[in-house]
């Protein structure tokens, strides 16, 4: 079984949050992150598979139950009006101005989810399993808050795929990223968009975010090592949507100040 230090690290993440200096500097930052995000499936993703499949074998079919159940509901939230996203669009103001919104909320939601990560962990199952729906309720609040920091949100079919793109993106595996950076720009551009959001593949959405946080969460549920585990995963899962997050709205930033 691969160790802790192995498991926690899903995805290579920021030292920090994304900083914004001008808007050269936020160009090529975005343009890094792009090309990080099209980079092709590494040596780490082909080998997480077995480690995944032994992870699961030994965690109750219950548990398995209460996860599943959890990722279908949150989908479901985000796409049919769940109170989770309570989008508040803030004044405008410049992107640095923004961003330094965007960027206190996140780091606030980043603890109280490694707190909570950690609790969940140190439980045992049946606590570690109820982290993810909390997980998830913290995730797509943020999400929420972090749009509305840029000015943007509301309860309308192109706001709430927004939120699902960004969200896809973030935990979307890197075989399937690059579509889903593709599907994320289209919307910028106003191409190709649904004219109901039942039309959304959400099983799709499920199942990807299913499989990327699979092996690190798991991992929270092995008795002993899971309270630390449940508390830098949760920080990282959460640091990853933020800078998705904002990179999103960077884009979407750019793209509206073209139209």
């Amino acid at each position: 079984m691969a160790s802790p230090s192995e498991i926690v690290s899903v995805e290579e993440t920021p030292s920090d949050l994304v900083t914004v200096a001008d808007e050269t500097t936020v160009r090529a930052e975005v343009e890094a992150w792009r090309t990080r995000m099209l980079k092709s499936p590494g040596l780490w993703d082909k080998a997480t598979r077995g480690t995944q499949d032994r992870i699961n074998r030994i965690i109750p079919e219950r548990v398995h139950v209460i996860i599943t159940s959890g990722v279908e509901a949150m989908t479901k939230g985000i796409l049919f009006g769940s109170d989770l996203i309570q989008t508040r669009p803030r004044p405008d103001g410049s992107l640095a101005a923004r961003e330094h919104r965007a960027r206190e909320m996140i780091r606030t939601y980043r603890n109280t989810a490694s707190v909570e990560g950690g609790v969940a962990g140190a439980g045992g199952f049946v606590l570690a399993a109820a982290d993810f729906p909390a997980l998830m309720a913290i995730k797509v609040r943020m999400l929420g808050d972090v749009v509305a920091a840029y000015g943007w949100g509301g309860d309308t079919v192109r706001e709430r795929l927004f939120l699902l793109h960004t969200f896809h993106l973030a935990f979307a595996s890197a075989r399937r990223r690059p579509d889903a950076l593709a599907e994320l720009e289209r919307w910028i551009a106003g191409i190709d968009q649904p004219e109901a959001i039942t039309e959304y593949d959400w099983r799709q959405f499920q199942i990807e975010y299913r499989d990327y946080i699979d092996l690190a969460k798991m991992a929270q549920l092995i008795p002993v090592v899971g309270a630390p585990i449940g508390a830098v995963v949760n920080w990282r899962l959460v640091e990853r949507l933020g800078e998705t997050a904002m990179m999103a709205c960077r884009m979407r930033w750019f793209g509206e100040a073209q139209t």
